[in-house]
Parts: structure tokens; C-alpha cells; sequence
């Protein structure tokens, strides 16, 4: 066939036209995307399949779990400390707590409230209870005094199991909490006094029967696995809903996007009552026959010891434990191991590539994931300080986008009342949509109606649609690829918690016995992870006194919510509905050359607040104190 130079003209005519109007653009992004967005295309494939039979058969985690267990019941499931359990030990361990409760009169649809720290025991406790169909409130095992009983009363749960050590915390809240609660300690030390009125768990794993009850009738894969807490954009602690169907689409889709080898190994030293190391790290466990090594708390001076000492190949983080990790001495300890695999949230840009080469981490896993929401995505390439991406040759197969929003970080609407999508460069709050007979974009929210509704967007795109909204600004670059910017609501975050100024304010203020306004924010130090707590109080008599206000604020907050920084003012401006004014209290800081008002910093060492003068103001610039 020969070609006419008309035929040639007319091609490049069209060819000019192509690249005038853009299509360089898109073929630019094709090359450079299409093995990333197979890959992920793969994977989320595979996961509907999967799901798919889970489904049909109705396999809830248990179930999933016992498959995996009756696969290879004598491979090490869990290692902590010098314990090492088997699968076959899991699998019997949480058949003794499904039929201790069972006999108990607990069934399916009941709740159960779990205040108990990183163990083995920790997990068989829940397993065991969702054996039964029973829902296991998960709570944060730092939280005391009204915080604490508020995520056991919002659970509405009829009994909580509590660790040993955790007895004085307990005993402190027993008033404010619902009557008719039972009690059950776990995890005795051997001289340690059990509440008169609580029972002795530890017996039952000892002696208990080890067969696997029966599962309920009613049970299915859509039912309430646990409820994962999380402090949402304002107020107190929400309880987020973690389904069946839920928690094996995080676990699975994190398992197929890494790509995870039968021989790994995963080491966790992040709490397994968030979904990072509870869903993220144990899913792998649980779901798919990967061992995992647990420490009770984090210990950088221990880190890489342990991943050497237990053959870890993949490590879970969160940003704080890297900045920790670079803090400590240079040791030849730093490579010795085998880890090939950092997978977590929260790593800053400016430390990335220290810690990788310093470490000599083969991959970063970054991801973004809201524990209540359906927007969740992962670096899957090595991205360098990318959160995840979104495919921007077919965005509708997995719908999140960037909406664009105000100085409020409000979202902006359209004259024809609609959102707008942002631009690649844009800042913009991520959403998901939500598709309620999607396995990936269902939205299950709080257990609590009212709030799960606030999260929610209507008429974005087109009239009755809806999406979540993650309340973070993110940023995203040509390819898809998302960068994290900041948090939209009234939070914070910092020691890798989220961190509600709400909260913080009610409590302090209490502390101050309700005679002072007090404002909370998070404010930047440098060289730090996320932003420290800095409260104003308003005291243009200077009657506070900082040693009671220490030792209240001890007492009532965990201690990742205690201010770093106090400042006294005369006012506090709010608005018109008596909220207080913080944008100029955020920027202002603790910065002594703007703030003239007397600013304290809390001394660690001392247990006091100090002033802030030029020396100590200094040194944290330089990021010289250890915070």
C-alpha cells in the first residue's frame, strides 16, 4: 500500500493539531504512569476477587484467619518479647476467649471494650470475640481519667477487659461509667490485686476450652468488626467503624500494592489499636500467613536490633519514628539487617532520603489512609515524599480527587451550586465517593450517626451524589502522584496522634476551674514531626499558676496532648458565635520576638513550665532540644 503525500499532510496536520491541543501532555503522563497504574489495577482486581468469594461464602476474619491457619498451623504467627505463638497457639488461644464469653451470655451483635496494651493477648481477645459475632471496641491504652470513659460509654459495650497494669486507670473512671458493665482483667502480674468485682481472664486462657464455637447464624462479612478511635476534626474521641468486609480490603490491598513475599516478616512497634499497626501490619498476619513481631512501645536504641534479632524484611512507621531514629548515634547496627521495606504515613520530605540512606531502606511504602473513610491510597514506586496517587488516565476506577476550597478550608462551589476540582499544583481538601454497593468506596463512618453524617458532602459533582471528606489538604503534581499539605479540622497531630483542640480546651479549662478562656493550637518546631500543642490562656491578671495547671493538665490529658507552650494574654479574641480566633494565635507561635505577652515552655526534665527567654528559644530554632 503506498502512502500519498496527502495522506502524510493530512497525518501531520492532525499530529500538530494533537500536541497544540494538549495531547503531548497526555502522552507524557501515559508513559510515565502506565506501569504504576497496572500495577495498581492488578491489584485492585485481585482484591474484588478475593472479596468477591469472601463474600459468596460469607468469610468474616475469623474464618479468613482460620483458613490461614489450617495452611500452616506450626508457622510463628506472633513474636513479643520472648513469647512466640503458632498459629495453631492464636487459633486456640482466641477459641478460648470465643467460648469464655459464649458461656458468659455475650452474642452476637454485643460489644466489648479492650483496654489492654501490645501483646499476643491483645489480639486473641478480639479474634476470639468476633468468633462469636461480638464487637471489640479498641481503646488507646494511653487514655485516662474523662477520656478514657468516654470511649468506654460511647461503645455502649457490656463488658471491658482491661490489662493488669492498667488497674489504677480503671478504678479512676469506675464512677463515670454506664452501670451494668462487667469487668475482666487480663494480663496479671504475679503480685498484682484484681478488682473485687472484676474476673481473672488469665485463668481462662490457661484452662479454657481451645475448640472453635460455632459462628452465629446471623454472622456476615458487613457486620461490625471494632471500632478504631479517632479524634475526627473537633470533640472527643469518635468511634470509627471497622467492618469485616473493611478490615480485610485495608490488610489485602496494602498485602497486593506492596507486594509482600511469603517470607517476609513484619516488625511493629506502632499500638495495634490503630489501624496502622491493628489493621495495616496484624492484617498481614491474620490474612495472609506473614508473621509479625510486636513491641509493647517503641525503643529507638532497640529498633534495629530487634529487626535483626527476628529477621524482620518489613518495618512499620509513622513519621515521629524515623525523626527518632535519625536522632539516635550512628551505630554499624543502622544497615545490619535485612529490612527492605518501610511501610507507613507521616514521613517528612526533608528527612526521607537521610533516612533511607542512612538505614538503607529499599523502599518507602508511604501511604494515606482515614481510618473511618474510604480514601486510601499508597507510594507504590518509590515516589519520593508521595503519599499515594491517583491514575490520571482512568481516575473513575478508583474515584478520589482534590476539591478545591477557601481560606476557611471550606469547600468551594460553582455558580451552578457544584464542587470544583483542583489542578495539578492546586492545594485542595482529598474526598472519596462514595458508591454504598462498592467493596472499596462504601463509607461506614462512626459509630456514632451524627457524626459520620458531618463528614459527608452532597451534590459535589453532580446533583445526589455524596463523597467523604477526609478534612486534609493534600496537593498533587501532572502524574496523579499526592503530597500531604495539612489537616483542615481542629486537630493536630503529634507523637503520631491525632490530637483534638476541642478536647484539650474542655479539659484544660477545667483544670483552670472554668475562671480562665483557654484556646488550644498546634504550632511547628523545627526538625519536629507534625506540631506541638501550644495553649493561650487568657489571665490579664496573672492569677494561673503553672504548677497546678501542669500537674491537672497531667492528670486529665494523655501525654501526647500536653501544651509544649503556655501563653498568658490579656484577651483572647473570638468571633460572633464565641468561638475563639486562631489564625493569628497560629501564626504569631511562640515566637518571642512577635509575642510580647509571657510565653512558658514545658521542661520535661524539671516536670514544670519555664519561661520561654532567648537562650531556650534559640536552641529550639536550632532544633538542639529534644522535644
Amino acid at each position: 500500500m503506498y502512502v500519498t503525500t496527502s495522506t502524510l499532510v493530512i497525518s501531520g496536520v492532525l499530529f500538530g493539531v494533537y500536541l497544540a491541543t494538549g495531547g503531548w501532555k497526555f502522552a507524557d503522563v501515559f508513559v510515565n504512569t502506565i506501569r504504576r497504574d497496572l500495577w495498581a489495577l492488578k491489584a485492585l482486581l485481585t482484591f474484588k476477587i478475593l472479596q468477591q468469594r469472601n463474600t459468596k461464602h460469607n468469610r468474616t476474619i475469623p474464618k479468613v484467619f482460620e483458613e490461614t491457619m489450617r495452611n500452616h498451623p506450626k508457622k510463628i504467627a506472633l513474636q513479643w518479647e520472648d513469647v512466640t505463638w503458632t498459629y495453631q497457639d492464636l487459633f486456640e488461644h482466641s477459641n478460648c476467649i470465643a467460648n469464655y464469653f459464649r458461656d458468659r451470655g455475650l452474642e452476637h451483635g454485643d460489644v466489648v471494650a479492650i483496654y489492654v496494651g501490645n501483646r499476643p493477648e491483645f489480639v486473641a481477645l478480639w479474634l476470639g470475640l468476633a468468633r462469636i459475632g461480638v464487637t471489640s471496641a479498641l481503646i488507646n491504652f494511653n487514655l485516662h481519667s474523662d477520656a478514657l470513659a468516654h470511649c468506654i460509654n460511647i461503645s455502649f459495650c457490656k463488658a471491658l477487659v482491661y490489662g493488669g497494669t492498667l488497674t489504677p486507670a480503671v478504678k479512676d473512671v469506675k464512677s463515670q461509667l454506664k452501670g451494668g458493665l462487667k469487668y475482666f482483667s487480663i494480663c496479671n502480674e504475679e503480685k498484682q490485686s484484681i478488682m473485687e468485682d472484676a474476673e481473672n481472664l488469665d485463668e481462662a486462657l490457661a484452662s479454657g476450652c481451645r475448640l472453635p464455637p460455632d459462628s452465629p447464624k446471623e454472622a456476615s462479612i458487613f457486620d461490625k468488626l471494632m471500632y478504631i478511635y479517632t479524634s475526627g476534626t473537633t470533640g472527643l474521641p469518635k468511634a470509627a467503624v471497622i467492618t469485616h468486609c473493611r478490615y480485610y480490603y485495608i490488610s489485602t490491598m496494602s498485602h497486593l500494592m506492596l507486594g509482600y513475599k511469603s517470607t517476609d516478616k513484619v516488625y511493629c512497634s506502632l499500638p495495634l489499636y490503630h489501624s496502622n499497626g491493628g489493621i495495616v501490619g496484624l492484617g498481614q498476619c491474620l490474612c495472609h500467613g506473614i508473621p509479625l513481631t510486636i513491641r509493647s512501645k517503641f525503643s529507638a536504641r532497640n529498633f534495629w536490633t530487634d529487626c535483626k534479632k527476628y529477621n524482620c524484611t518489613v518495618i512499620l512507621y509513622i513519621g515521629e519514628i524515623c525523626r527518632y531514629l535519625l536522632a539516635q548515634p550512628s551505630k554499624d547496627t543502622d544497615r545490619d539487617h535485612s529490612v527492605r521495606v518501610a511501610a507507613g504515613n507521616g514521613l517528612r520530605p526533608e528527612i526521607w532520603k537521610h533516612f533511607v540512606e542512612r538505614f538503607n531502606i529499599g523502599q518507602v511504602a508511604e501511604f494515606y489512609g482515614a481510618t473511618e473513610g474510604n480514601a486510601n491510597m499508597m507510594n507504590v514506586d518509590n515516589r519520593f515524599g508521595s503519599c499515594g496517587f491517583i491514575s490520571m488516565i482512568a481516575p473513575s476506577v478508583y474515584p478520589l480527587m482534590l476539591l478545591k476550597i477557601d481560606e476557611d478550608k471550606e469547600l468551594v462551589r460553582g455558580r451552578d451550586g457544584l464542587c470544583i476540582k483542583c489542578e495539578p499544583g492546586d492545594f485542595g481538601m482529598l474526598v472519596g465517593k462514595i458508591i454504598k454497593q462498592s467493596l472499596t468506596q462504601r463509607y461506614d463512618g462512626y459509630a456514632d450517626e451524627q457524626a459520620s453524617k458531618k463528614k459527608v458532602a452532597y451534590d459535589v459533582f453532580q446533583k445526589g451524589d455524596s463523597v467523604f471528606m477526609t478534612g486534609d489538604v493534600l496537593t498533587m503534581d501532572k502524574y496523579g502522584n499526592m503530597y500531604f499539605k495539612d489537616r483542615t479540622g481542629d486537630t493536630f497531630r503529634w507523637k503520631g496522634e491525632n490530637v483534638s483542640t476541642a478536647e484539650c480546651e474542655a479539659e484544660l479549662a477545667k483544670v483552670l476551674h472554668n475562671q480562665h478562656t483557654v484556646g488550644v493550637y498546634g504550632v511547628d518546631i523545627p526538625g519536629a514531626e507534625g506540631k506541638a500543642g501550644m495553649a493561650c490562656i487568657m489571665d490579664p491578671n496573672r492569677e494561673a499558676d503553672l504548677e497546678l495547671f501542669y500537674a491537672g493538665a497531667k492528670k486529665e490529658l494523655p501525654s501526647y496532648a500536653l501544651p509544649l507552650f503556655v501563653r498568658l494574654t490579656d484577651e483572647i479574641e473570638v468571633t460572633g458565635t464565641h468561638k475563639i480566633k486562631k489564625v493569628v494565635l497560629r501564626r504569631d507561635g511562640y515566637d518571642i520576638g512577635v509575642v510580647k505577652d509571657p510565653i512558658f515552655f514545658l521542661d520535661a526534665a524539671q516536670g514544670k513550665y519555664v519561661p520561654l527567654d532567648t537562650v531556650l528559644y534559640e536552641k529550639l530554632m536550632a532544633g538542639l532540644l529534644r522535644v
